[in-house]
């Protein structure tokens, strides 16, 4: 596959997009509101929040708004976390009631300030959904590295999540850049350990692209990630948040997202997402389904 290397440009006409009609984003925000509940939605100024809240889809984010660490890449705020609120799962169930979920994304921020990084609490959320919706719904985590702790990873997946997600992000030389708190190899353990806790889990794992890494880079990654139990792959561009955010190197055009789906597919991936616009909780459900 041969995806030319561009000087950094202004942002393409491919990444422009139009908010959808109606009333259907007020309603939603209002009632997450309402609620007191967060989702990433809001917290990481996706570009995909007003077609998603226009769908009566949102990916709820538990755990505060305050996250531990401090990606590079992302609009969420670092900084001292909240109290954990042991009424959040329940304020979650019946949001998703409220919303008629039928396939339910949970994330959070990263709590290194948590004994367990907040696994009890991620358990917690998924059994009140699958108590609270009718219909046996589909909930799909995604969830920090814990600090690698085995035994927190342990508690989200007896929890019985249908799809368990956990971001790589990066390549691995771009990690001390984007991720200086994270560790690689330990992102790929996590994803290891989950298959030998429960072989029959799906496993979920999102990069982004744009940050300066090569197309082979890119394609070891790819293959890190199969061979550590991943099983669906999302993969999308990554957009500055703010001016003191890291700055985007290159923006990949629709085609060459194509050829990265493509040679996803030859390394071995089943189901994968690759575009633009693409999150790793976008359209969740239909990815899930595929």
């Amino acid at each position: 596959m041969k995806l030319k290397n561009k000087q950094r440009p202004g942002k393409p006409s491919w990444l422009k997009k139009s908010l959808p009609k109606g009333g259907d984003y007020q309603q939603v925000a209002g009632l997450l509101s309402k609620a007191g509940l967060h989702t990433v939605c809001q917290e990481a100024n996706c570009p995909n929040m007003f077609e998603c809240f226009s769908k009566h889809t949102s990916t709820f984010m538990i755990l505060g708004s305050q996250c531990t660490r401090n990606c590079r890449f992302c609009n969420v705020t670092p900084g001292n976390p909240q109290v954990v609120d042991s009424d959040e799962p329940m304020r979650v169930a019946k949001a998703a009631l409220d919303l008629k979920l039928r396939y339910v994304v949970v994330t959070s921020v990263t709590r290194d300030d948590l004994d367990d990084g907040g696994a009890s609490h991620f358990a917690k959320t998924i059994k009140a959904i699958k108590q609270t919706l009718p219909d046996h719904p589909k909930v799909e985590v995604l969830i920090p590295d814990f600090q690698g702790n085995i035994d927190a990873l342990k508690i989200v997946v007896h929890a019985n999540p249908d799809v368990l997600n956990h971001n790589i992000e990066t390549i691995p030389a771009l990690y001390p850049k984007a991720r200086p708190e994270a560790n690689y190899q330990q992102s790929l353990d996590l994803f290891q350990n989950v298959k030998s806790i429960d072989a029959s889990m799906p496993v979920k794992s999102g990069i982004m692209v744009g940050l300066g890494e090569s197309i082979k880079e890119i394609e070891q990654t790819l293959t890190d990630l199969l061979s550590h139990g991943c099983d669906i792959l999302t993969i999308g561009q990554y957009l500055q948040p703010t001016k003191a955010h890291l700055k985007v190197e290159k923006y990949y055009s629709p085609n060459e997202f194509k050829q990265l789906e493509k040679k996803a597919r030859q390394i071995g991936f089943k189901k994968v997402a690759a575009g633009p616009f693409v999150r790793s909780s976008y359209n969740a459900q239909d990815l899930f389904a595929s």
